[in-house]
């Protein structure tokens, strides 16, 4: 409980005696290409290899002739926006994204930087905490997107390539019993997982002391932290809006 009453204080610490717009602007659009742009090619990588493998598994999986071949891509598409794209892609948001923040600000904090901002009068949790969890929310739910439809997009290349099934069926299986309000579940997943992974990784590296050894543990502390709030998080989500 000391723990999280230390990280609500951190969390308010972001809001008071802020910089100017401008100022928030610039650091905003610089974390945005740290963030999303460089997160990308990993992004698609994952996605179509998840996507893939989920047709080939699901196939496998239905030996019967009874059911229609097109329930293969609903399947794909059911996992994909509910849980592969926003959770499965976030706890490599936070190996990532997470663990360069915390090392990030953990250097900042063993070499001084820190308190040296502080000496200048600047709020240095603001100034260098609230860009990278603003570009944070912006950017995963896009990148949450887009590795949704490389995976529904790996998965039609397989399916086929290998006659698992045809163009035609997975397109109907897409199109199928489709539920508007998973997209909207997602988004709300994405954006809650984004805040949780940039608050909890800044929050461990701004706080780190000792030396280098120390700034390693708090990486490793983040994402550890990090992926646990995100499967509780996904949890009571669930529970609650589906």
């Amino acid at each position: 409980m000391k723990e999280f009453g230390r990280y609500m204080l951190f969390l308010e610490s972001l809001v008071v005696r802020r910089e100017t717009f401008i100022t928030y602007y610039r650091l905003v659009v610089d974390e945005c290409m740290q963030i999303g742009v460089k997160s990308i090619s990993l992004f698609v990588l994952v996605s179509t290899f998840i996507g893939a493998v989920t047709t080939v598994q699901t196939a496998y999986n239905l030996v019967t002739p009874l059911v229609p071949r097109y329930i293969i891509s609903q399947v794909v598409r059911e996992m994909t926006v509910l849980e592969l794209a926003p959770t499965i892609m976030a706890i490599i948001f936070a190996g990532k994204i997470g663990s360069s923040m915390a090392g990030g600000l953990g250097t900042m904090r063993i070499t001084e930087q820190i308190d040296a901002l502080e000496v200048m009068g600047i709020n240095s949790s603001s100034y260098l905490v609230l860009p990278k969890i603003i570009a944070c929310i912006l950017m995963y739910p896009g990148l949450v997107i887009f590795s949704g439809i490389c995976s529904i997009v790996g998965g039609f290349i397989v399916g086929t390539l290998t006659d698992i099934i045809t163009p035609t069926d997975y397109v109907l299986g897409l199109r199928s019993n489709f539920n508007d309000y998973s997209i909207t579940f997602a988004m709300i997943k994405s954006f809650v997982f984004a805040f949780l992974i940039a608050s909890i990784s800044c929050f461990k590296g701004y706080y780190t002391k000792g030396g280098a050894l120390e700034v390693g543990i708090a990486s490793t502390e983040a994402v550890t932290s990090s992926v646990i709030a995100v499967l509780l998080a996904d949890y009571f989500l669930a529970n609650l809006l589906l």
